[in-house]
């Protein structure tokens, strides 16, 4: 179940962050809405490794569709492109 507290309940900040762990996030609202969320650095960690996972997932998607549309390259030119020889 959700832990929501108003964000008045911060002037109490440590009993709110004693609150908080990876299962348990701690919602602020503020005038009755969602406003804040309070996560450990663990789960904002795993959210950063997530992100990171899915822009390369993107950008590797990308250049898979370009490749198939304007041809791959041959590992040679690659090669050379790159100065390994």
């Amino acid at each position: 179940m959700p832990n929501i507290k108003p964000i008045s309940d911060l002037r109490n900040y440590t009993e709110v962050l004693k609150e908080v762990d990876t299962f348990n996030r701690v919602y602020l609202t503020r005038n009755g809405h969602g406003e804040y969320g309070i996560l450990t650095m663990a789960e904002i960690d795993e959210l950063d490794r997530y992100r990171a996972a899915y822009t390369l997932f993107s950008k590797l998607q990308k250049a898979e569709e370009r490749a198939t549309k304007e041809g791959w390259i041959d590992v040679d030119d690659l090669e050379k492109e790159l100065g390994v020889n």
